[in-house]
């Protein structure tokens, strides 16, 4: 990525405003302990079910626990789920696409006929099956989310790689004696990751929605982690004396994927010819 590149991309609207949702929210979870007013853990039963004030910002919750800081300890867990399941589904979707695509034949089959199986069940269903098996856990979670979302990588890579095997350099890489892998790596890979990297942006708020669906479920983060979805998910037993538990979790998680969801516009909005008109 060029300096062009951020100076397209910061005169994005789009792109603009979902870069600053996520910075607000890494900077929030990197200063986590010197953000947060109160420990996420210690409970004070004689302040249970506290409003939003001056002393909790966000109320506290059935445990007397701040929210608040609760909430900022939250935003780890999630970005730590959001990175590592789509970095481990990038860098598998990824492998599996380009060696799909470059040699083709019954590898490219069987690689294909496995996305499908993988696409034919229900995202969430999957996730929740794997989870069941593996067990409820962090380290599981992220496992579980970086096996169900390689598929796309791989489809989209797979075309990218049909289209780049043919160009005239690396048909010249062929003739000055460059092996498979070299080409693959050094030649196709740079060219085909511009989507790769939308993709990538978009999954991360994709992830974060899938591990907080998880939590809410009970499969996901165990309390008493301090997770969005398993804090939401407590909140909906008290929403008509304590909405404030659900509210906040809520907003959370749809302001962070929000924010990663315009970004993933607005660098597509950049790298794709067709609409850099509009960055």
């Amino acid at each position: 990525m060029t300096a062009g590149f951020f100076k397209k991309l910061l005169r994005n609207k789009s792109a603009l405003i979902g870069g600053v949702l996520i910075v607000t929210v890494v900077l929030s979870a990197i200063l986590a302990p010197l953000l947060a007013p109160c420990d996420p853990y210690e409970m004070h039963m004689d302040d249970r079910f506290a409003p939003p004030s001056a002393a909790h910002l966000m109320g506290t919750d059935q445990y007397g626990r701040d929210l608040f800081s609760r909430v900022i300890y939250g935003a780890i867990i999630s970005l730590q789920v959001g990175v590592i399941a789509v970095g481990a589904s990038m860098v598998l979707g990824v492998f599996l696409g380009l060696i799909s695509g470059y040699f083709g034949g019954w590898l490219d089959r069987a690689i294909m006929t496995l996305v499908d199986i993988f696409l034919s069940f229900p995202i969430i269903l999957l996730a929740i099956a794997f989870v069941a098996v593996l067990g409820p856990s962090p380290k599981n979670v992220m496992l579980a989310l970086g096996m169900i979302y390689w598929t796309n990588y791989a489809r989209t890579v797979r075309a990218g790689v049909l289209a780049a095997k043919e160009e005239e350099y690396v048909l010249a890489a062929r003739t000055t004696g460059a092996g498979d892998f070299r080409i693959i790596f050094l030649y196709i890979l740079p060219n085909v990751m511009a989507p790769v990297i939308v993709m990538a942006t978009l999954g991360l708020g994709t992830a974060i929605i899938s591990e907080s669906t998880l939590s809410f479920l009970g499969l996901g983060i165990q309390p008493p982690a301090a997770s969005w979805g398993s804090t939401l998910a407590v909140g909906l037993d008290y929403l008509h004396n304590a909405p404030h538990i659900s509210v906040f979790p809520g907003c959370c998680i749809m302001l962070t994927v929000l924010g990663f969801n315009l970004l993933g516009n607005g660098i597509r909005d950049v790298t794709d010819p067709k609409l850099s008109r509009r960055a």
